[in-house]
């Protein structure tokens, strides 16, 4: 298959991550590109008046990997180094990750190349119109549905839906996931991502023997996804001795304060320099010994250079395609236990889907209600992954993966080819 313009080194590491399942599946050759290639992609020019008043023209994407289940669905990242071929990988998971929970979605993504913290709040609101203008051809409830990701946010997503809402001449909540409660957003939706990833990490805990009281984790990211995850698990009572973000990281043996960590990163902006922690690079962050490791922040972080130095027990992906495909196979020789990105980070589309459908009926649930049918899925989702592994004798992921392709692969199949 020609990568055409998708080619990128994430975008290299999807195709090779469904190669490998692919040839364990016995998928046709026949099939296979239609099950890999994205369905549509959209590339945009974004013009944006600056608060100086010159006009900056940044590049933006969107990429819908199939639509064989439904309106695709994934996030929007605002960040420098977003390309359309790293874009078109991320909706591929995305696909096998909404395939392997049960949502009835495809996957997408999208992304404008652009550093967010450099931009004033009304030049980032006038370039996230902009965009979602340039996008309103291929967005809708029942056509493709963005949420939140790296560099956005809640207050992004309020601006999209007023965009297309002014479009459309009626205001349409359900075009986007991840918006204010006020505006039709979710209870939990926030959190959803970092209490999946926590409650996830709890089950393997389960699976491995291992107590709460006692272990470790360390969190790369420490972000929405990561924060909340840190949070979560420590209510468990695993202690959190170290985390990081884009500047630096922070390291304490005897476990960080997480309420006066979030107090200090409120008023600063980032753990480094917080009091009573020493300093630690990323890269020392992601090889400390401890039980839990989760990397919450951006692709391609574990990889054949340190894969065989990571000194934990269970590597839960809270970021989408941290872990290359060759580092995989050094972590199933040292026995790590892998819950792979596609489950673990799948509390997010899950509740996204829940913010979804109570927007198209207008009917809402409360928090806990939201709480208890995320657990059952990501409960449901697990067991599947886990018992696919055990009989076939493969990793975690290729279990996850062989399960959402395979629900993809079927769902052509039924649907056939038109004409």
């Amino acid at each position: 298959m020609n990568l055409h313009h998708y080619d990128s080194p994430t975008y290299r590491m999807a195709c090779q991550q469904f190669d490998l399942v692919a040839d364990f599946m016995n998928i046709p050759q026949n099939d296979r590109d239609r099950l890999k290639l994205p369905k549509r992609s959209l590339s945009v020019a974004v013009p944006v008046r600056m608060d100086d008043g010159s006009t900056k023209v940044f590049m933006g994407y969107r990429v819908q990997h199939h639509l064989t289940l439904g309106p695709t669905k994934g996030g929007i990242r605002f960040h420098p180094d977003v390309t359309v071929g790293e874009v078109a990988a991320l909706a591929m998971w995305m696909s096998w990750k909404c395939a392997l929970v049960g949502l009835p979605y495809g996957g997408a993504k999208g992304g404008v190349a652009c550093d967010p913290r450099l931009l004033s709040k009304g030049e980032l609101e006038r370039l996230t119109r902009r965009y979602t203008q340039e996008l309103i051809p291929v967005l809708g409830p029942q056509v493709d549905i963005p949420a939140p990701d790296v560099g956005t946010n809640e207050q992004v997503m309020a601006w999209i839906m007023d965009t297309y809402s002014l479009q459309m001449g009626h205001t349409v909540p359900g075009v986007v996931t991840g918006k204010p409660v006020l505006l039709g957003g979710s209870l939990g939706r926030r959190e959803a991502t970092g209490r999946g990833v926590a409650y996830l990490v709890s089950r393997a805990m389960d699976t491995l023997g291992i107590t709460a009281q006692g272990a470790t984790a360390v969190v790369q990211g420490y972000g929405n996804v990561g924060s909340v995850a840190a949070l979560s698990m420590a209510k468990q009572g695993i202690k959190i001795i170290a985390v990081s973000d884009a500047f630096g990281g922070i390291f304490n043996p005897e476990g960080l304060d997480l309420n006066q960590l979030d107090t200090y990163v409120a008023a600063n902006r980032s753990v480094v320099g917080f009091p009573g922690a020493e300093a630690i690079t990323n890269e020392q962050l992601l090889v400390l010994p401890c039980d839990i490791l989760v990397p919450a922040a951006l692709e391609r972080q574990i990889t054949e250079t340190n894969a065989h130095q990571v000194q934990c027990r269970i590597l839960a992906e809270g970021a989408n395609g941290p872990t290359t495909p060759e580092a995989d196979v050094i972590l199933a020789e040292r026995n790590i236990f892998v819950i792979p990105d596609i489950l673990c980070n799948s509390g997010g589309v899950i509740v996204s889907y829940f913010e979804w459908v109570q927007d198209l009926q207008s009917f809402f649930w409360t928090e806990g209600e939201v709480l208890d049918k995320l657990f059952r899925l990501l409960e449901q989702a697990f067991g599947q992954t886990l018992a696919q592994a055990k009989k076939h004798q493969i990793s975690m992921r290729f279990a996850a993966l062989s399960l959402g392709i395979k629900r993809v692969h079927d769902a052509k199949t039924l649907r056939g080819l038109y004409p």
